[in-house]
C-alpha cells in the first residue's frame, strides 16, 4: 500500500520549552493536517489537490519540512542515527571521478569544471544502496542485455478504411470561425476573377477563402492547390471551421511540405493519410511531438483502426512509425482501443497486434539509443537518495537512471522513470534532474540534449518551478523563444499550485508577445483539463502562504513564539504569544533556537513580499472583474474570497453586487464578521442561485452617494478607485458616428501608449519593417483600434518617441487594417465598456 494511505501518521516535537504533535492523513486527493500542543486536540485544515499523485506530493514535502524542523515521527527513536562520515576531499569518489576527468582532459567542460568546485561542498556521502534491493531496470536494464529480436509478423493486403471526418471539441469551431476575418465593401467578384486568371500568392488564396461570400470561395476553394507553402495563418483558423472537409486537400498538401507550419491545423480532421502523417511526426520530428499526441488522443479510435495495415506491412519505416503510435494510444487510451480496431481485420491481424502491445513496455526502446554527453554523468552529480534517505543509488544505476530520463520525450515519459520517481526521495530526484539541467545548460543548451530541460517536467518540484521560471522569461532575448516555450510545458507537466501559479503569471506578464501567447494558450489547455476557465483556474491558485484562516501565522523562536498577520489593508502586524502588538518581528536572539530562530525571521521576510506582490495582482484582477463585468456563482464567492486569509481582506474593502443577468439586484459589502451588509448596514441574505460582482459605479445609481458615506464612516480605504471612479460617456454626436474624433490627431508620447497594455490593450502583430501600426482594446464582440503614426517600433520605442493619433474606432477584431474601417459604430458599447474606453483614452492624451 501507498506509504501515505489514508492512516494517519503523527509527528512530535520536543524541546526547547516546546511539546507539539503534527499529524498528517492523506485520502485520494485530499491531504489533511491536525496540530497543536501535545495533550490538547488541536487545529486541522484540509488542502484538496489536483490529483492524487499531487496529494502525494504535497503530503511528502510537508513531511520533510517538518522532520527539517526537528520533529520526529511517532515510534522512531528520539536520537537521530549516526551517518556515514563524509570522506575526506583527496579520497571522495565524487570528487576523484571529477578531479580525473578535469585533469585528463586538456580541455574540460564547464560542467566537469564546475562539479570539481563543488564536489566538496556536497552533503555527507551515504551508503550505497545493494542491487538486489533495486528493480530489475536499474540493475540489468534492457539496453545493456542481448536480446533476440523477433521476426516481425507481416500480413499483407490489409487497407485501412476509407474514413475521413471532422471532430471540434466544445466551442473549438466557433472560435476559429471568429478568429480572423478580412472586411472588403465588395469587389469580392473581382478578386474572383484574378484568382481564376493568374497565380495569386497563397496569403491571398487563402484570405479569400476565408472571407469571401460562400457562393465565391466553395467553388474556387475545391479544385486549387498552392505552389508555395507559407502565409496566410491567420485566415486558415476561418477557412477550417468554414468549409470543413472541403478545405482538408488544401490544408493536407501544406501540412506535408511544411509539417512544422501547418500540422496543428490538422487537429480537427481524421483521414487515415493524416494518421500516417502524425505517425511519421512522431517519431522523427521533436518539435511536433506534442501535437501528434494531442491528435491521437482526439481521433485515438479511428487512427488505430487506420494504422493496423502499416504496423503489420513490410515497409520497416512505415511499420516503426504506425507501431509507436498504437502502443501511443495503447499507453494513453487503453489497450482494447487499438485491439478493437485491430479486430476489423480478422483474427490474424488482432492476434499480431495483441502480441505487439504485450511487449513490456520497459523494453520498448528507441532504434537508436542516444550517446550521452560527458556532463551526463553521475560521477558530476549529487547522490541520488532513495525514500529513506539513508541508501543512494550507485553511480553504475544513476548512470542508468539518466539515460531512462534521456530516452523519454514530452509526452512519453520511459517507464522506468515511473519505477524511478517510486522508489527514489522526491526532493533528490528534482535536485539530481536541476543538477543535469545545469550542467546542460552551462554546455550551451545543445538542441539534441534537450531532455535535460524537458524531464524536469516529470521529476521536478516547487523549487525547479522557482528557479525555472525567471530563465523563462529571459530566453527569448536570449534568441531562445523554442527553449522558453519547452519551459512552460514543464511547468505545466509539474502542475503544483505553485508551478501554475507562476505558468499564470507568465501569461500576464511576459514582455515577449509569443512566449505571452503561448503560456496563455498553455493555461488555457491546463484549466480545459480541469474543466475551469482560464479565468477560474486563476481564480484557485491564489496562494494563501500557510496563513490560518483569520489571515495569521504562528512563528516559532523555540522558547518564545509570534503571531503575525496582515490587516485590512495588508500590512504585516507582528504581536507576541500574549497578544500584545510589536513594531516588527525582531531579530533572533542569543536565548532563541538557533536552527527555528533564523528560519522563522527568514520565512517572515519572504511572505512580506510575496503577500505584497500576491495583493498588488489581485487588486489589479478585481479592477479588470469591475470592470470586464465578471461574475460568480454565490459558492465561488465563498470559498474564493470570504473564506481566503489574504483576499477577503481585499474583499471587504469593495461593494459587491448580486446580479440578474446585466442588472444589478442587491449591492452588499463584507462586514467585519464575514457576513453580508447592505447599504443601510443591516444583515443580508443571498440565495443560492445570484451571481456575484464588483459593482461598477454606473450600477450603483442613485444609491451610489449613500454606499460612499458607509464607507467613509467606516474610514474604509478602497483598494482601487471604485465609489470614487470618473464615469464617461459619448455625446449624442459621437453615438451616431464610426469614429471617435474628439482625439484625433492627438501626439502621445510613445511609452504612454505602450503603458495601455496594463489595461488590457494589445499591441499589433509587427507589419513592414517591424511596426505595429495601431493598438487595440477587447470589447463585447469586437475590439476598440487605435491607429497610429507612425507606429511602435519592435524593440526600439526610442526609434518613434511620439504617436500621433490617426483613427478611433470599432471593429469586428483587433485588426487595424485601413480597408476594415467603419464596421462597427460606438453606440454598440454597453455604458460601462463606454465610461472605461473614454476613461482610459482620457487619461492616454492628458499632459
Amino acid at each position: 500500500m501507498d506509504q501515505l494511505g489514508t492512516a494517519a501518521r503523527r509527528w512530535e516535537f520536543v524541546g526547547g520549552g516546546s511539546e507539539k504533535f503534527w499529524e498528517l492523513e492523506r485520502a485520494g486527493a485530499t491531504v489533511t493536517v491536525r496540530y497543536g500542543r501535545i495533550g490538547t486536540n488541536g487545529q486541522v485544515k484540509a488542502k484538496e489537490l489536483a490529483s492524487v499523485e499531487a496529494a502525494r506530493s504535497h503530503a511528502e514535502k510537508l513531511i520533510a519540512e517538518k522532520e527539517r524542523k526537528g520533529y520526529r515521527e511517532a515510534g522512531e527513536p528520539t536520537a537521530p542515527e549516526p551517518r556515514p562520515a563524509p570522506a575526506p576531499v583527496s579520497t571522495d569518489e565524487e570528487t576523484f571521478v571529477v578531479r580525473s576527468h578535469v585533469l585528463t582532459d586538456p580541455a574540460p567542460e564547464p560542467a566537469a569544471a564546475a562539479a570539481l568546485s563543488t564536489a566538496a561542498e556536497a552533503p555527507p556521502r551515504v551508503e550505497d544502496a545493494p542491487e538486489d534491493c533495486l528493480p530489475r531496470v536499474l540493475v540489468s536494464p534492457p539496453w545493456t542485455v542481448e536480446r533476440e529480436q523477433a521476426e516481425p509478423i507481416v500480413i499483407t493486403g490489409l487497407q485501412p478504411p476509407a474514413e475521413r471526418h471532422v471532430v471540434w471539441v466544445d466551442d473549438e469551431r466557433q472560435h476559429w470561425e471568429n478568429s480572423s476575418q478580412y472586411q472588403q465593401n465588395g469587389g469580392w467578384a473581382f478578386s474572383a476573377r484574378e484568382f481564376r486568371e493568374g497565380s495569386v500568392p497563397l496569403w491571398v488564396a487563402i484570405r479569400l477563402f476565408a472571407s469571401a461570400p460562400e457562393e465565391i470561395a466553395r467553388p474556387l476553394l475545391k479544385d486549387w492547390r498552392p505552389t508555395e507553402h507559407e502565409g496566410g495563418n491567420s485566415f486558415t483558423a476561418r477557412m477550417i471551421a468554414r468549409f470543413e472537409l472541403d478545405a482538408l486537400p488544401l490544408v493536407l498538401v501544406l501540412a506535408k511540405a511544411r509539417p512544422t507550419h501547418w500540422a496543428s491545423y490538422l487537429a480537427p480532421y481524421f483521414d487515415s493519410e493524416i494518421a500516417a502523417c502524425m505517425a511519421e511526426w512522431l517519431v522523427r520530428l521533436k518539435s511536433l511531438r506534442t501535437t501528434a499526441t494531442a491528435w491521437f488522443d482526439r481521433h485515438s479510435e479511428a487512427a488505430a483502426r487506420a494504422l493496423v495495415p502499416a504496423a503489420l506491412g513490410a515497409d520497416a519505416k512505415q511499420r516503426q512509425a504506425a507501431e509507436t503510435a498504437l502502443q501511443l494510444i495503447a499507453k494513453r487510451a487503453g489497450n482494447s482501443v487499438v485491439l478493437d480496431g485491430a479486430r476489423e481485420y480478422g483474427p490474424e491481424a488482432a492476434e499480431a497486434v495483441r502480441a505487439l502491445l504485450a511487449v513490456d513496455p520497459l523494453d520498448v526502446l528507441p532504434a537508436e539509443m542516444p550517446k550521452l554527453a560527458a556532463w551526463a554523468d553521475a560521477g558530476l552529480l549529487p547522490q541520488l537518495l532513495l525514500r529513506d534517505r539513508r541508501s543512494a543509488l550507485s553511480a553504475v544505476a544513476a548512470n542508468r537512471a539518466i539515460m531512462m530520463l534521456a530516452i523519454s520525450r514530452p509526452g512519453d515519459l520511459y517507464p522506468g522513470v515511473a519505477v524511478l520517481k517510486e522508489i527514489c526521495d522526491p526532493t533528490s530526484l528534482a535536485e539530481f534532474g536541476w543538477a543535469l539541467f545545469e550542467h546542460w545548460r552551462s554546455d550551451g543548451t545543445p538542441p539534441k540534449q534537450a531532455w535535460a530541460l524537458t524531464v524536469l517536467g516529470a521529476i521536478g518540484d516547487d523549487d525547479t518551478v522557482r528557479r525555472l521560471k525567471p530563465l523563462i522569461l529571459a530566453w527569448p532575448g536570449e534568441s531562445g523563444h523554442h527553449r522558453a516555450v519547452a519551459g512552460l510545458d514543464v511547468l505545466a507537466e509539474i502542475g503544483t499550485d505553485a508551478a501554475l501559479t507562476q505558468l499564470n503569471d507568465v501569461a500576464q506578464k511576459a514582455k515577449f508577445k509569443g512566449l505571452k501567447t503561448r503560456a496563455q494558450e498553455k493555461i488555457a489547455e491546463v484549466a480545459d483539463q480541469l474543466g475551469l476557465s482560464a479565468e477560474q483556474l486563476a481564480d484557485r491558485l491564489v496562494p494563501d502562504f500557510g496563513l490560518d484562516a483569520d489571515g495569521s501565522m504562528t512563528l516559532d523562536y523555540g522558547p518564545r513564539g509570534f503571531v503575525v498577520g496582515f490587516d485590512e489593508q495588508l500590512k504585516p502586524f507582528v504581536a507576541d504569544s500574549d497578544g500584545k502588538r510589536r513594531k516588527d518581528l525582531p531579530k533572533p536572539g542569543a536565548k532563541d533556537d538557533q536552527k527555528l530562530a533564523p528560519l522563522a525571521h527568514k520565512r517572515f521576510a519572504a511572505l512580506k513580499k510575496d503577500v505584497r506582490t500576491t495583493a498588488a495582482d489581485q487588486i489589479r484582477r478585481l479592477e479588470a472583474a469591475m470592470v470586464r463585468g465578471r461574475r460568480w456563482t454565490l459558492a465561488e464567492f465563498q470559498e474564493l474570497f470570504v473564506a481566503h486569509p489574504l483576499l477577503w481582506h481585499i474583499a471587504r474593502r469593495l461593494v459587491w453586487a448580486s446580479y440578474d443577468g446585466d442588472q444589478l439586484a442587491t449591492a452588499f459589502r463584507l462586514a467585519e464578521d464575514r457576513t453580508f451588509a447592505d447599504v443601510g448596514d443591516d444583515a443580508l441574505e443571498l440565495a443560492g442561485t445570484v451571481e456575484i460582482g464588483v459593482a461598477h459605479p454606473l450600477h450603483l445609481g442613485d444609491a451610489l452617494p449613500a454606499w460612499a458615506e458607509v464607507f467613509a464612516d467606516y474610514e474604509i480605504l478602497q483598494p482601487f478607485p471604485q465609489l470614487g471612479r470618473a464615469v464617461h460617456a459619448f455625446t449624442a454626436e459621437e453615438l451616431t458616428a464610426n469614429a471617435l474624433k474628439r482625439f484625433h490627431d492627438i501626439a502621445v508620447p510613445t511609452g504612454r501608449i505602450v503603458g495601455l497594455q496594463r489595461r488590457g490593450w494589445e499591441r499589433a502583430m509587427p507589419q513592414d519593417n517591424g511596426i505595429e501600426p495601431w493598438i487595440s482594446r477587447a470589447v463585447p464582440g469586437g475590439a476598440v483600434v487605435i491607429n497610429l503614426d507612425p507606429g511602435i517600433t519592435v524593440g526600439m520605442l526610442e526609434m518613434f518617441p511620439e504617436q500621433r493619433i490617426e483613427d478611433i474606432w470599432v471593429n469586428d477584431t483587433a485588426d487595424g487594417a485601413w480597408s476594415n474601417r467603419r464596421v462597427r459604430g460606438f453606440a454598440e458599447l454597453d455604458p460601462v465598456t463606454a465610461s472605461e474606453v473614454l476613461a482610459e483614452l482620457t487619461e492616454l492624451t492628458t499632459t
